[in-house]
């Protein structure tokens, strides 16, 4: 490899279902309610990972 890493730059709700345990419902909920920021291409939704990583710090603060 030329120096990339095996990190994701982004990520799609299914992708997070497993990471965070969370059920595709609640993760569809985030998105839409703006607390998981993500954009749209197209139907798709991607979540970039500096996005994933607010939302865990935000919700830690609880």
């Amino acid at each position: 490899m030329t120096g990339l890493t095996q990190e994701k730059l982004v990520y799609t709700p299914k992708e997070l279902e497993p990471l965070l345990q969370l059920s595709k419902n609640t993760i569809n909920a985030l998105l839409r309610s703006g607390r998981l920021r993500s954009i749209r291409v197209g139907r798709r939704y991607l979540i970039p990972r500096e996005a994933l990583q607010q939302f865990l710090a935000g919700s830690s603060k609880s």
